[in-house]
């Protein structure tokens, strides 16, 4: 590695955990990348690798708060040999309400930010901390805010539109939709490797813990299906998706059920867990779904909603050319894959068995009028671009 190269950290983080990754900014080589886990828990480890080892290390119950965290990993960081080249670091930041781009954080991003949190009360406060604490150790270092809701901000205003009284508009009530940098990879990635496509109508799935779906036609973004939080659209790890919007006050007078009670279950308890009683995590629940008729039902009801959600889409696009698998579901999980696209040979899906058990780029038969792809999606490298767009470090895209 060239010692004058600049380096970028690109910090993807959550209520619980923190992804990072190092870039050397004049060729987008990763050099160092890594994640904290089960932040706030005994057992919250630091793995990571760089250029030079691999370590896994057990933060300790003293390094449990997410500033302790980030007071290790700058540690580690500042023992590294690039760490003299990291000129700056982004964040990806899940709301970012009316922004168009990537913006420099300064005093006045961090006081609307602050306004924006009962927006996204799940992500918002904890991406804020870790601003914060990035600023208080790295403080010659810029930081650049990169914002899940940018990719759909061009949405036609009818998918924008909430069917509520017209007043709560004025006030910001509206489908902003997310995973939008993962989306803005995914596009470029399929411009890249299939120019005609990226401008046809594409179907893009993330499907992970956190999970959505896309509908995408001459590269725009027509639809989504999360839309005033994360919490909607699509069963999850954890929430529930599309719910009725009876069931609070329903729950409230059956069961005394409180707002706080009811959001933390809809956001915590529901989706694959509260189905299946047992686990967030699809691996357990195929695991266990032969014996466990629990487990069976939370993958068949996660399958059925995302085939419902493609079939909607290509009725948005007026069909589909292009369907696009990522996450960590999407990328790792040939029966997911299999079970949602079975009986979409309506809409031309025809599945290759064979290269859809191997994980292959493409696991379409050649004979099927929508091409199935699987892309490997990476978040931390659209932070990284964008911060050195966003601050002219004369990176190369």
């Amino acid at each position: 590695m060239k010692r004058s190269a600049p380096c970028v950290l690109a910090l993807n983080g959550g209520s619980s955990s923190i992804r990072f990754a190092v870039f050397q900014a004049d060729s987008w080589r990763r050099i160092a990348h890594g994640k904290i886990e089960r932040l706030g828990c005994s057992n919250a480890t630091l793995s990571a690798i760089d250029v030079a080892q691999t370590v896994s290390l057990r933060l300790g119950a003293r390094r449990r708060s997410p500033d302790a965290a980030v007071t290790f990993l700058c540690d580690w960081l500042e023992s590294r040999p690039f760490f003299g080249a990291l000129r700056a670091v982004g964040h990806r930041v899940v709301h970012g309400r009316h922004h168009d781009e990537p913006a420099r954080i300064n005093a006045k991003l961090i006081r609307e930010l602050h306004r924006l949190a009962p927006y996204d009360p799940d992500h918002l406060p904890c991406e804020l901390a870790l601003i914060a604490a990035f600023a208080r150790r790295l403080t010659r270092r810029p930081q650049v805010a990169c914002f899940d809701t940018v990719f759909h901000r061009g949405m036609p205003r009818v998918a924008k539109l909430l069917p509520i009284p017209r007043r709560y508009a004025a006030k910001g009530i509206e489908r902003y939709g997310f995973h939008g940098i993962s989306y803005t990879y995914l596009m470029e990635e399929l411009a890249r490797l299939d120019p005609r496509a990226a401008q046809g109508r594409v179907v893009l799935a993330h499907l992970g813990s956190g999970a959505s779906l896309a509908a995408v036609r001459g590269g725009r973004c027509l639809d989504t299906s999360m839309g005033f939080t994360p919490a909607s659209g699509l069963m999850m790890g954890t929430r529930c998706g599309d719910l009725d919007p009876g069931l609070f006050s329903f729950l409230n007078r059956r069961e005394h059920l409180t707002p706080a009670k009811f959001d933390r279950m809809i956001h915590h308890e529901s989706g694959l867990l509260g189905v299946s009683e047992t686990s967030s995590d699809l691996r357990d629940l195929l695991a266990r779904e032969a014996t466990d008729v629990r487990a069976a039902e939370a993958v068949a009801l996660f399958c059925y909603q995302a085939k419902k959600w493609i079939g909607a889409f290509a009725a948005v696009l007026g069909g589909v050319d292009t369907l696009v698998f990522a996450g960590g579901i999407g990328e790792n999980a040939p029966v997911i894959r299999a079970r949602i696209c079975a009986d979409l040979g309506f809409i031309g899906v025809r599945l290759d068995l064979r290269r859809n058990a191997t994980n292959a780029a493409v696991i379409s038969r050649p004979a099927s009028s929508v091409t199935v792809r699987v892309i490997r999606t990476d978040e931390e490298l659209m932070i990284a671009r964008a911060t050195c767009r966003t601050l002219d470090l004369g990176a190369q895209d």
